[in-house]
């Protein structure tokens, strides 16, 4: 069995592991790490469960090998849900609030969507969020409620402090 050091950051804590190649990046943060709140759904990149940021960017952590993302900087629902991301926590309460979560597989995923989304446009449109969303899949709450949630937080977060 062949392996690589990989080194990453994630949710601000640089990590090292020996990591076989063909690893892929939300197995790499729920085995080594034990970082379960991102999901594995589809394993085909379609069903949004598996997404973090790296970077500042969405992307499907089934897509990435846990080597394309040494060096980078790794943001999972876990650290986005640490005191001091009011994004992620002005969209928790609205999903609460707005019952945007019934069995909750698909929520940190869309979560860490919503937030790119709040962090890039404060003030969405519907559309825009409609938009932003479409690459997750909900069994669940139909999107009406997610939608509703989504632009309660932008609402909240205008409200209460300019810019995130």
């Amino acid at each position: 069995m062949t392996t690589m050091a990989t080194t990453i950051s994630v949710n601000g804590t640089s990590v090292t592991r020996q990591v076989e190649p063909r690893t892929n990046l939300v197995d790499f943060l729920r085995g080594e790490l034990g970082l379960t709140g991102t999901h594995v759904g589809c394993e085909h990149g379609v069903c949004g469960a598996c997404t973090v940021l790296m970077d500042g960017a969405t992307v499907r952590g089934c897509l990435i090998l846990a080597v394309q993302a040494s060096g980078r900087d790794v943001l999972t629902i876990e650290g986005l849900s640490e005191p001091g991301h009011r994004i992620t926590k002005a969209l928790q309460e609205a999903f609460v609030l707005r019952n945007a979560l019934q069995c909750g597989f698909c929520t940190p995923g869309i979560l860490v969507t919503a937030t790119e989304l709040l962090t890039q446009d404060p003030a969405p449109s519907r559309e825009l969020i409609r938009e932003a969303i479409s690459g997750h899949y909900c069994r669940c709450t139909g999107y009406h409620a997610i939608v509703d949630a989504v632009q309660q937080a932008a609402d909240v977060l205008a409200a209460t402090q300019g810019p995130a």
